[in-house]
């Protein structure tokens, strides 16, 4: 009596079944170029963090232009308010700076996704020490910009000064960075797939290729 027949299971060679793996080949999903991909993404990152230093320059000046400030003139009594200056013009210079830091930062993760071909790791990396980078920057730049009066010019009767531009708050200058990769994180959470969509970079070796195709050259190989 012959034992009954049963047909063969399909198998990855065949392109019918699975794309299962032998023991010692990685998957597709799980292959990833590791430091060839960094290597490959070393230049654009740091030309990322340069931008974005430049950016803190433009930053930096649009505070200084955007912040309130007041002017006083000195008398013998001391400084008198000229006009009417905003009760919250002691915060003022903190939020117009932070939500600057916040948009370009925001701007800066958006942009950072469209480079399809850089998207990985170090564009993260890049995103977040190039967004600091700009955050203080522009800090730097406007209390560089925006100074409060000395103290020769508080005993000159009759002049005129105007209030410095300073932050009084550190932790907005996190802002930046935050925004940077909430706007680049979104869309890897939101993309579903392992690649992230990045392009194929001739400078890196082959992109993950099917299952069936790896098992077959490990078998011929």
């Amino acid at each position: 009596m012959s034992s009954p027949s049963y047909p063969a299971a399909p198998t990855a060679f065949d392109g019918s079944g699975p794309d299962v793996a032998p023991a010692g080949v990685p998957a597709a999903h799980a292959y990833w170029r590791g430091w060839p991909e960094l290597r490959a993404d070393l230049r654009s990152s740091v030309r990322l963090v340069l931008v974005l230093a430049v950016v803190g320059v433009l930053a930096g000046l649009l505070w200084w232009w955007l912040a309130p400030r007041a002017d006083f003139r000195i008398t013998a009594a001391g400084p008198v308010a000229i006009g009417n200056p905003p009760e919250e013009l002691l915060v003022a210079d903190d939020a117009v700076l932070a939500l600057i830091l916040l948009a370009l930062g925001l701007l800066a993760g958006a942009g950072a996704w469209l480079l399809r071909r850089r998207r990985g790791v170090a564009t993260v990396l890049a995103l977040a020490v190039g967004a600091s980078v700009m955050a203080a920057v522009a800090w730097q730049l406007g209390e560089l910009l925006g100074p409060g009066p000395t103290k020769a010019q508080l005993a000159d009767v009759g002049r005129v000064v105007t209030t410095s531009l300073t932050l009084r708050s550190l932790p907005a200058l996190a802002l930046a960075p935050f925004g940077a990769l909430l706007a680049y994180l979104v869309p890897v959470v939101t993309v579903h797939r392992d690649d992230l969509g990045r392009t194929r970079d001739p400078a890196l070796p082959g992109p993950a290729e099917p299952a069936a195709d790896a098992i077959r050259k490990t078998t011929v190989g």
